[in-house]
């Protein structure tokens, strides 16, 4: 799953001479493999750095670049000042979206080269996955799937919401999930107004509410989902808040689509929590994009005024919390195509009462 063509497709365009990757997000993406490395892409070719834990996986997973072995004397900014020298590179792009300050300044002194910032390249690139990117997400989405389906039937009264939430990560890793997406997040009851609740020490029983939201990474990509279950019989307005939350969901899917902006994707799902009463409840974005990473660009979010391109991931994702008491919230992934979207997540979601 390499990315190493398009990235040096687009360096004219930002009037760079190269490259310099050295997030484990940027990595991944450029070369398909993670090795706490150092990568730069010129229009013309590559030069990647690793050290002896691996360099012999790097030789045999990472193709169209040269792969070195760092040592004590020559270590990763040795070899990037030779390389940048020796292809006269002047003007290169950081990822400035993930490089610290320290950083930076030590890159600065070292490389002889300017560092301009172009987290927007590598941003642009990463917003519309290809089918070799989608299908990981799919089989991420899969495992989450089956995880869920599991955990309905281990979720019983007397367990803690930290119960739950490693039975996930269980089932998770068990199914085929290389880690976690993110640290689960289970609130029962009252938690769950708390939109990124810790699971803790409170104990389900009858009545509540249990909000689940969880997901795990196959070949560096993510899937995430949400859903919220009810414990025994759940109130009338339980039903009826579930209800609004289902609704929103299912509107802001309807309008999920390339071409349009992410702020008229939150709008349709926004509409019916205002129109019910809760606007004031719903107090997040409809979605996110994802990929390598749980939180990516662009979102679908009222601020999110750029257009979502073919082939973005977003999540579904609308909630009511009504504070002390309960909330709900619903989450799908979607992939955006012309004239609409393909929902990935394959999990029902009216109401569950286990």
């Amino acid at each position: 799953m390499n990315h190493l063509t398009q990235i040096a497709a687009k360096l004219p365009e930002y009037g760079l001479d190269a490259m310099l990757i050295t997030s484990e997000a940027g990595e991944r993406y450029a070369l398909g493999f993670h090795g706490e490395g150092l990568l730069l892409v010129t229009r013309e070719g590559a030069h990647y750095t690793t050290d002896g834990r691996y360099i012999e996986a790097a030789r045999e997973q990472v193709t169209g670049t040269e792969v070195c072995l760092v040592s004590a004397g020559s270590g990763h900014l040795a070899q990037a000042r030779a390389y940048v020298e020796e292809k006269g590179l002047h003007n290169v792009g950081f990822e400035s979206g993930s490089m610290t300050v320290d950083a930076h300044r030590r890159y600065t002194q070292e490389l002889p080269c300017i560092l301009t910032p172009a987290q927007h390249l590598l941003d642009r690139l990463r917003a519309a996955k290809d089918e070799e990117e989608l299908d990981a997400m799919r089989r991420a989405q899969k495992v989450t799937d089956g995880a869920f389906k599991a955990v309905l039937d281990f979720i019983r009264p007397g367990l803690t919401e930290r119960e739950i939430a490693a039975r996930l990560v269980y089932e998770l890793l068990s199914r085929g999930g290389e880690k976690v997406s993110f640290d689960p997040i289970v609130a029962a009851g009252a938690n769950g107004s708390r939109p990124h609740a810790v699971p803790g020490d409170q104990v389900v029983d009858t009545g509540m509410f249990i909000t689940m939201d969880f997901g795990c990474k196959v070949d560096g990509y993510c899937s995430d989902m949400t859903r919220t279950v009810a414990l025994g019989q759940p109130s009338q307005e339980m039903e009826e808040v579930y209800g609004v939350v289902l609704a929103a969901q299912r509107a802001g899917i309807n309008a999920a689509r390339a071409g349009v902006t992410g702020r008229e994707v939150d709008a349709a799902a926004r509409r019916i929590i205002q129109e019910a009463g809760y606007g004031e409840y719903f107090s997040h974005s409809f979605g996110h994009s994802l990929g390598l990473e749980i939180h990516e660009s662009p979102n679908a979010s009222p601020s999110e005024g750029s257009v979502l391109p073919a082939g973005a991931v977003i999540s579904a994702e609308p909630g009511i919390y009504l504070p002390g008491r309960f909330g709900v919230r619903i989450e799908d992934v979607l992939i955006l195509r012309d004239g609409g979207c393909e929902d990935i997540t394959n999990s029902p979601k009216d109401l569950i009462v286990l």
